[in-house]
């Protein structure tokens, strides 16, 4: 079972446009960060969450060119907007691409690409639209799934469970439930939403991620969604040696 963090940064990336690094350190690579997506893949199954718009350039970074299926959290546009570059996946796949996504989600990416799914114009649907239920499997893996605050919508944390080993991703959440705990408990890994150590109204920040990993039990876990604040020498050093932050084109094997 292997993770592969595409990106790992906040909606407006790291740095802001206008070179604006803030409290990050210019020359560390590891503070560059693009918009939070992963993968998560098992016997050569890959299954990408989000499509952000950095998607296109996060794939060849990884050197990816195939994925089995897709998972959206929530359809706002730094999870989403990168959507058209599942056409060329299709492409080379010669095969829409299977995606998935809670039925709120899954009515907005409708609405607002509905081309992806139906096509347009004489141009082939790129992809397929299922709900995700609570437990489901999608190739290898059982996926659970559980819908965390965001403000004033949902996103869908989500759990990947194969061969006895298991990954969790818990972005964009502003507060904590009893469901997401449940979900997340034991968790090999927790890749968790960490906008930044000040609080938030529709992020986790440094103490509510520490808390979530507390309740959890995670074995380990990598902190996600970072803004230009969280320099990464500097929140290393600030974390139990369980946690750490993630960085772009992190991989890591159960």
């Amino acid at each position: 079972m292997k993770l592969t963090v595409l990106g790992c940064g906040t909606s407006t990336g790291v740095p802001r446009i206008g070179n604006d690094w803030g409290d990050c350190d210019p020359n560390n690579p590891k503070n560059r960060r693009t918009r939070s997506a992963i993968i998560v893949e098992h016997d050569g199954f890959r299954v990408l969450v989000d499509t952000g718009p950095d998607l296109r350039q996060q794939l060849l970074d990884n050197d990816i060119e195939r994925i089995n299926a897709v998972i959206w959290t929530h359809d706002h546009a730094d999870h989403c907007h990168g959507i058209d570059d599942l056409r060329q996946l299709y492409l080379r796949q010669k095969g829409p691409i299977d995606g998935y996504a809670s039925e709120r989600t899954a009515d907005a990416l409708l609405a607002r690409f509905g081309y992806v799914f139906s096509g347009n114009a004489g141009y082939p649907a790129t992809a397929t639209m299922t709900h995700l239920s609570q437990a489901m499997q999608i190739g290898p893996f059982q996926i659970s799934s559980t819908e965390q605050p965001h403000g004033p919508i949902t996103s869908t944390g989500l759990r990947f469970a194969t061969g006895g080993k298991s990954i969790a991703y818990a972005i964009d959440f502003s507060s904590i439930t009893d469901s997401m705990i449940a979900v997340y408990q034991n968790v090999n890994c927790l890749v968790c939403d960490c906008l930044r150590d000040q609080p938030h109204p529709t992020h986790a920040h440094t103490d509510m991620a520490l808390n979530l990993f507390k309740q959890t039990g995670a074995k380990s876990g990598l902190l996600t969604h970072m803004d230009k604040s969280m320099d990464y020498a500097t929140v290393l050093t600030q974390l139990p040696p369980h946690i750490r932050p993630a960085f772009d084109g992190l991989t890591l094997e159960l």
